[in-house]
């Protein structure tokens, strides 16, 4: 029997050499550590511009409490219209003021707290603590009592609260040697 078969196809053993792979000498490393380092510089270098640039802004001086109180009693007038509201933000400024004026903690305590300890002190004189005791007695009318006075009451004890902060705003003394002297 004859057969026409071809022959099985020769699978060899050997395969290719494969290429060389290429060895890093020790001058690759060297680069990218370099370039690392550079990075680095530029980054600290940039950052400290930065910070100085920052540190050579002239800081605002901060606003007295006697101004920034009076500010938030003018912007107290927007609420006149409405008691509660209105009367909580002009005590509050009240409050705030005298709490920064003379670091005395007035918001966190009630109002009989406050004036108890207030009397105690030479902070205000008696006339002021007096017209502060119905101030803030008048204000608590409004915000606990549900009293809802008219604008003309209203505008009674922003004035008062003015009339406060006024009173015992720290006025500046001249200072000797600004003084001009007339000749004689």
């Amino acid at each position: 029997m004859i057969t026409n078969a071809t022959p099985p196809p020769v699978v060899s053993d050997i395969r290719d050499i494969k290429p060389p792979v290429p060895i890093p000498s020790g001058w690759e490393w060297v680069g990218w550590v370099l370039a690392a380092l550079a990075a680095l510089v530029i980054v600290f270098l940039v950052w400290k511009w930065l910070r100085q640039r920052a540190a050579n802004k002239p800081v605002p001086p901060p606003v007295p409490a006697h101004i920034r109180a009076k500010q938030k009693l003018d912007e107290a007038l927007t609420l006149i219209t409405q008691p509660k509201p209105f009367v909580i933000a002009v005590s509050d400024a009240t409050r705030a003021y005298l709490e920064e004026r003379f670091n005395f903690r007035a918001p966190e305590r009630t109002t009989e707290e406050f004036l108890r300890e207030l009397s105690g002190t030479d902070l205000l004189v008696s006339e002021q603590k007096e017209s502060l005791g119905g101030f803030l007695q008048n204000c608590d009318l409004v915000k606990f009592a549900k009293y809802e006075p008219g604008e003309k009451e209203l505008r009674g004890l922003h004035g008062a609260a003015v009339k406060l902060v006024e009173e015992t705003e720290p006025h500046e003394t001249q200072n000797p040697e600004s003084r001009t002297e007339n000749p004689a």
